[in-house]
């Protein structure tokens, strides 16, 4: 595994630390981090997060994170004993989110009976 890979999921396990943890905002209590990416100069790390709520109380909490992504780096610094810290940039992950969203497309046509889930008994058409 390369380095930016291997301080991602280090600062994964950390920041989830941090923000779980440490910091008292309400608006951080259901924040899950879900994925880090680390450029390849390890500069800058793109923090994924899964936040469970109404829009407005993701919104909130993405804001709360931002506003605090200066602490929290140098929790992480600190705690993982990095000279050089990556700047954190806290983004909404929607893949779950998205899912979610097909699946209940899919449900949805499968009770009208507009689709239904190929048998892998039945040959191929």
């Amino acid at each position: 595994m390369r380095r930016p890979e291997r301080l991602g999921e280090a600062l994964k396990a950390e920041i989830a630390e941090v923000v779980g943890f440490e910091m008292d905002d309400p608006r951080l209590g259901s924040i899950t981090v879900t994925d880090v990416s680390v450029a390849q100069d390890l500069r800058d790390a793109k923090v994924y997060v899964l936040v469970t709520g109404e829009e407005k109380e993701v919104d909130q909490a993405l804001k709360a994170l931002r506003n605090a992504a200066t602490f929290v780096r140098q929790q992480v610094a600190m705690n993982l004993s990095l000279r050089h810290a990556p700047l954190l940039h806290f983004v909404r992950d929607t893949a779950e989110e998205n899912a979610a969203r097909v699946g209940a497309i899919i449900q949805d046509l499968t009770n009208r009976g507009e689709f239904r889930e190929k048998d892998p008994e039945d040959p191929i058409d």
